[in-house]
């Protein structure tokens, strides 16, 4: 069983979507043990004793974290099938690049597609969370 599968079948995890199902698109997007991966490609088993957090452990409770709320003021989502494997990467992207420039941002993204917003309004977000973060790193 993928570990795709096993998040939204078995534990009910369903903010971890599946695209393209080959490791394409970046809507399954999980970090293991903090590195960013792609659900549809790995076994469940494989995660076996490893950390692996999905979109669904960004927020505290009904508190946005300052990515998903940035995305919500900046307008980075439309549909909403890509967001979850976006908001993964970007989490892990911002956490090792704090002061990002518009350039790296999309660089990031690279493995992460979208067919509605254009981008535009996901890297203001992204911008926009980093600053956050740095000025308040505790939010």
């Amino acid at each position: 069983m993928t570990l795709a599968d096993f998040l939204r079948h078995e534990l009910n995890l369903t903010g971890t979507h599946v695209g393209c199902e080959h490791g394409v698109c970046g809507a399954c997007t999980v970090l293991v043990n903090g590195a960013s991966a792609r659900a549809c490609l790995m076994l469940a088993v494989q995660c076996d004793g490893q950390d692996v957090a999905t979109v669904e452990s960004l927020a505290d409770g009904g508190r946005l974290n300052p990515l998903q709320q940035a995305f919500q003021d900046h307008h980075g989502l439309q549909c909403g099938f890509c967001t979850p494997g976006i908001l993964m990467t970007l989490t892990e992207f911002l956490r090792d690049h704090p002061d990002p420039d518009g350039v790296q941002v999309r660089e990031a993204l690279t493995g992460n597609l979208c067919r509605c917003t254009g981008y535009q309004g996901i890297v203001d977000a992204a911008l926009a969370a980093a600053k956050r973060m740095r000025e308040s790193p505790t939010s």
